[in-house]
Formats: structure tokens, C-alpha cells, sequence
């Protein structure tokens, strides 16, 4: 299988690269368009801040390249927001594959601090990144348990796959059509984040 990383100017990309190794997987890491859209699947990681990074992807029409890439393709963390439509992060218009907005948090309570920081139970799973799990709803152990850091989070809406919760419930997977992403960190999420990123590798099959 070949598996393209979308190189560009945010953190947390080679912890992805790393867990795709331990996976058997020595995945290309690129800003090569052609490079993307040759690949069997793609995978979108990132962390820092939406503006910044948008500006990045514009000036080399990378927007565009993700935008209409037609093989599977998972948006990890700031690649989730970065595929929806508009960040408050920056004031910034994004690639704009999921018709919503991206919100920042605002504390209702002084416990409520952010960045959201530390693991958390998904709830609400639908799709195939999810097959072998079970929803936290049900009450079962094998409900994903996964690690998230982000001040800013995509609201619930139709293409909601996974659900969580801190200060509101949000949206901790989004799919629409060859389009998946991850709000959490699967590379940083012990086996449950290895058996999400395989699952999307079957995807891609």
C-alpha cells in the first residue's frame, strides 16, 4: 500500500509517520501533488494554528490538491478543521469539504479549561473507521478511548461519526464521501488509535 502524509507547515506529523512504521507502513511524506494523488490513501495530520497553516497550504495550492483528491483520505486533529469550511481560528476560510464552522471552546465554569487536554469516550460511532467498536453509551470496555488536545472543535452536524463531550458534545469524527477525520490523536492513542488508522488503511484497500 502506498500511503502519502501531507507535509506542511504544523506539528504532530511525525508521531503519524511513526505509527504508520510500527504498522509495517514506510509512508511518503510529500507536498507533491502528484505524489498525493497517486497514492492509495492520505493521510492529513497537524497541530498548531488554522491561519498559518491555510496560508501555507494556499500558496502552494495544496488546497486545492486535498480538495479534490478522490481516494480515502483522514483529517487528524487541526486536518479535521482544516477540511471544514471556516475556522474562528484566525479568522480563516479552510479547504471546505464539510459545510461547517469551527468553533472555539468557551468555558461555562472554572473547571473548564482549555486547550481540552487529556483522553476521553466516544459515543454515537458510525462507519467503518469505527468497526469492533463499541459506542461509551453502551456501557461496554470496548468504547474508544482516545487523546485529544485543541482549543477549537467542529460542532455536531450531519456528517458526524463519532460524539464526544467537554463543555458541549462535539463532533470527534466527521465522514463525508472518501473523507474521514479524527478530532483526537489515533497516533497517540495506544492500540484503540492503532486499530482506527488500520481500519481506515482497509478503507483503502
Amino acid at each position: 500500500m502506498k500511503a502519502a502524509i501531507v507535509k506542511y507547515n504544523a506539528g504532530n506529523i511525525y508521531s503519524v509517520v511513526n505509527a504508520l512504521r510500527r504498522m509495517g507502513i514506510e509512508p511518503l511524506l510529500t507536498d507533491v501533488a502528484e505524489e498525493l494523488q497517486q497514492a492509495d490513501c492520505v493521510l492529513f495530520p497537524g497541530q498548531g494554528e488554522a491561519r498559518g497553516a491555510m496560508e501555507y497550504l494556499k500558496a502552494r495550492r495544496l488546497d486545492e490538491v486535498i480538495r479534490n483528491l478522490k481516494q480515502p483520505v483522514l483529517g487528524i486533529c487541526v486536518g479535521q478543521q482544516l477540511l471544514c469550511r471556516y475556522s474562528e481560528e484566525g479568522d480563516v476560510d479552510c479547504i471546505g469539504v464539510f459545510d461547517v464552522d469551527v468553533k472555539r471552546f468557551r468555558p461555562q465554569c472554572h473547571e473548564d479549561k482549555v486547550p481540552a487536554m487529556g483522553w476521553n469516550s466516544l459515543y454515537d460511532l458510525k462507519s467503518q473507521l469505527y468497526k469492533g467498536f463499541q459506542s461509551a453509551e453502551d456501557g461496554t470496555e470496548s468504547a474508544p478511548y482516545v487523546y485529544f488536545v485543541h482549543s477549537y472543535y467542529v460542532p455536531l452536524c450531519e456528517h458526524t461519526i463519532a460524539t464526544t463531550d467537554y463543555i458541549l458534545p462535539y463532533s470527534a469524527s466527521l465522514h463525508k464521501d472518501n473523507f474521514y477525520t479524527c478530532q483526537f490523536h489515533p497516533e497517540k492513542s495506544g492500540m484503540t488509535g492503532q486499530k482506527i488508522i488500520s481500519n481506515f488503511l482497509e478503507i483503502s484497500i
